[in-house]
């Protein structure tokens, strides 16, 4: 028995494998490619509209979904790739079976299991029939023969019974699932071009593409080229200041026709880039340095900075300004990582001056500044809607004094709509809504040292680890927390409701103002408890006693005579002796037995404690290794952003003093309502107290960065012991051994003198 391959000379399985091939490709494309539920998306920018109606992005998305055909050109394709499907099975279906199992009892017309007899009168009837000399059909006639063989023939009916095939055993046959017509010779040519077609110019020229486009860009889809830029110039210029930024960030290759296809140059760029620059001002359009003297280049800045400035430009500008606005968060996101791997360059192999903490920051200021299009110098509030220059006269009046985010949301709200009365009511209730959207986070700050015995002491060259915990809620929600505070139909007094508004204020706001009052009563403590001590060497007694009854006194003075504090020093001692009379040894054993016991108790639930919230912090960063969270968080408020944008923030730890960073910006990219981040650092190699700051700052709202203050006491790092007593190694099994069998042979020794 032997196999036999051949081409499929009917084309039967030839469909069977067009049909597997269109269906894995049809059903795939299908779940991944085919238009998810428009309504959902039009419910959604519909539950934003309330808010974000005024803003670019927004509008751009509603005129994009109306005017789009991409989803109807996605359906008709996969509809297309379904029919073709369907057919190609309902030819399969139709199909007549090829192979058969084959049975003598259908040849001869006959029951299974029939007689002998019955098999040899049918087979009589249908040689007569079928026979060639009476002018019957002679395959026919040899199918009878078979048949009649198989089952009267022991031998062939063993084999039938067995093989199937009377014969016995035959050779198994194989269909290779491709016409003939492939391998006929006449249509060999044809077949040669069309492979070589295939597999020599198209496949390579497919992989060469995209394996070019990949070399090119970086795993955050950014050209290594304008890397390299940032890389050189913030070398170059470790203080960079806003100005500066601008242009280097507007050379970047992502503006290039050359390296980009997606920028342009066009022909009336001659006439309305000039203009633009003369109604920017001072640029530095005369500045020669390359790459900042080109004309891609300075566009791209002409552009940004009429962005910034608010500026109206023509139609035909207005689409590339939206493509310079668009890319630009992105590449400052770059700068900034760029500027961190240059700091941590600096810090472990030093030779060169690392970016200063001002460049990097500004650079993170600059995206606020990008998807707002504000200038740097103007009011954060103009980010809210129908507020313009002349309304912020009233703001920053005697009366409110309200220059930020944090000062309007800190108003009451009758004063907020005495002040905001030029706008109206529906504008006031158009600002409140999108003032209520703004984000307001609360930051949790945990100071340890993993993986040691005592985390909360900080020895010199340990890592710190500092677990920053992020809470985000709406600015509607301190509205509410406010406007519930008030108890309703109660009027307080006027003194009363400032120090609330106060109050409300410094505990929304003001935690700076609220930390500097709580060091200055500090501070007054101290000087009371030093000038305490000065009076201790002249009444002694006096504080021993105050000391002992318990009683400090604030403003009031007592005055003790010599009589009462000799009075009270006997009482002391007469009191002390009869303490110590009643007190017997074995009560004080059984007391400090007591004592050290719940020491031990206290210690070993302080062990049980860490060690739980060991396990917790382990669970925690394998669950974020294995999670991959979405970064789709919270849409901005920007009324000139061309795209939605994503709420996300920079958290890291500087030095003010030195203006160093301590811990590389971590870039919070999943806040929607709580998030946890670990920052680490080494702490510094000599002891003493350090203040630090830990920051969080937005990369999309100016005004809402949050500082919070981080104290750093470092200590001398323990020694390592040499002689503990983990490391006394016992003596081993053979000195033993030996020691023991010395001992033996004198005591054999010592018996055969006796024995002498």
């Amino acid at each position: 028995m032997g196999q036999q391959f051949q081409y499929d000379d009917s084309g039967n399985t030839f469909f069977y494998f067009l049909t597997s091939f269109v269906g894995l490709i049809v059903i795939p494309a299908t779940y991944y490619l085919w238009p998810r539920d428009q309504n959902a998306e039009q419910l959604r920018l519909k539950s934003l509209r309330r808010v974000h109606e005024r803003c670019l992005w927004y509008r751009l998305r509603l005129m994009k979904s109306q005017q789009s055909i991409v989803p109807t050109l996605k359906k008709a394709a996969l509809l297309l790739g379904w029919a073709v499907f369907l057919f190609l099975a309902y030819k399969v279906s139709k199909l007549d079976r090829e192979y058969q199992e084959y049975n003598p009892y259908e040849v001869l017309n006959l029951d299974a299991g029939a007689s002998v007899a019955e098999i040899k009168k049918q087979y009589r009837v249908l040689s007569l029939k079928y026979h060639p000399d009476k002018g019957g059909d002679e395959a026919m006639f040899m199918r009878i023969a078979k048949a009649y063989s198989a089952l009267t023939n022991e031998e062939s009916r063993q084999n039938w019974e067995n093989y199937g095939n009377p014969d016995g055993p035959s050779a198994t046959r194989f269909g290779i699932a491709l016409p003939a017509w492939i391998v006929d010779q006449k249509n060999s040519m044809l077949v040669l071009l069309v492979y070589a077609l295939a597999f020599m110019v198209i496949l390579p020229v497919v992989v060469g593409t995209w394996w070019y486009r990949s070399i090119r860009y970086s795993g955050d889809q950014i050209l290594i080229n304008t890397t390299q830029l940032f890389m050189h110039f913030m070398y170059k210029t470790p203080n960079m200041n806003m100005k500066r930024l601008t242009m280097v960030l507007t050379a970047a290759f992502e503006f290039d026709p050359r390296s980009n296809k997606e920028a342009t140059i066009r022909p009336t760029d001659n006439i309305e880039v000039p203009q633009l620059i003369r109604e920017l001002g001072n640029i530095n359009v005369k500045k020669k340095e390359p790459p900042f003297c080109y004309p891609y280049s300075l566009k791209a800045r002409v552009l940004l900075l009429a962005h910034l400035a608010r500026m109206e430009v023509s139609e035909e500008l207005e689409e590339d300004q939206r493509f310079v606005v668009r890319k630009s968060p992105a590449l400052l996101q770059e700068m900034v990582n760029v500027g961190c791997q240059l700091t941590m360059m600096a810090n472990n192999r030093g030779g060169f001056h690392a970016p200063r903490l001002v460049s990097i920051e500004n650079c993170m200021k600059l995206s606020q500044m990008v998807v707002q299009g504000l200038q740097e110098s103007k009011s954060p509030l103009l980010q809210l809607p129908h507020f313009e220059e002349e309304h912020l006269r009233y703001c920053i009046s005697k009366k409110y004094k309200v220059r930020s985010i944090q000062d309007l949301v800190s108003l009451k709200d009758s004063d907020r709509r005495n002040m905001l009365r030029f706008l109206g009511e529906e504008k006031y209730d158009e600002v409140m809504a999108v003032l209520g959207s703004f984000p307001h986070i609360t930051m949790d700050i945990k100071l340890q040292v993993l993986d040691d015995e005592d985390s909360n002491n900080i020895t010199a060259g340990s890592i710190v680890t500092v677990t920053v915990t992020l809470t985000r809620k709406r600015m509607s929600e301190v509205f509410e927390k406010e406007q519930d505070s008030q108890c309703p139909g109660e009027e307080p007094p006027a003194e009363e409701t400032q120090g609330e508004a106060n109050k409300s204020r410094t505990k929304v706001w003001q935690n700076k103002n609220k930390a500097a009052k709580k060091v200055a009563k500090s501070k007054k403590k101290k000087l009371t408890k030093k000038k305490g001590a000065g009076g201790m060497g002249q009444q002694p007694k006096v504080e021993k006693q105050k000391q002992a009854n318990g009683n400090v006194a604030g403003n009031e003075a007592v005055a003790t005579t010599k009589e009462e504090d000799e009075e009270a020093s006997d009482r002391g001692s007469d009191s002390d002796d009869g303490e110590a009379n009643k007190d017997s040894p074995s009560e004080r054993d059984e007391e400090s037995d007591k004592q050290s016991d719940t020491e031990v108790d206290e210690i070993a639930a302080d062990d049980e404690e860490e060690w739980k919230a060991l396990q917790q912090s382990i669970q925690r960063r394998e669950r974020a290794l294995l999670e991959t969270k979405s970064k789709i968080t919270h849409p901005v408020y920007s009324l000139y952003f061309p795209e939605e944008k994503q709420e996300w923030w920079w958290l890291y730890i500087v030095d003010r003093k030195d203006q160093t960073l301590v811990s590389m910006p971590y870039h919070v990219c999943t806040l929607r309502d709580a998030e946890e981040v670990e920052l680490k650092f080494p702490a510094p190699s000599k002891t003493g107290n350090y203040q630090y700051s830990v920051i969080l700052r937005s990369d999309s709202y100016l005004g809402l960065d949050q500082i919070k203050p981080l104290k750093l006491e470092v200590h001398e790092a323990k020694q390592i012991l040499d002689n503990h007593p983990q490391w006394d190694i016992p003596e081993t099994e053979e000195d033993e051994e030996d020691q023991e069998d010395s001992d033996g042979i004198e005591e054999s020794e010592d018996d055969d003198e006796d024995n002498d």
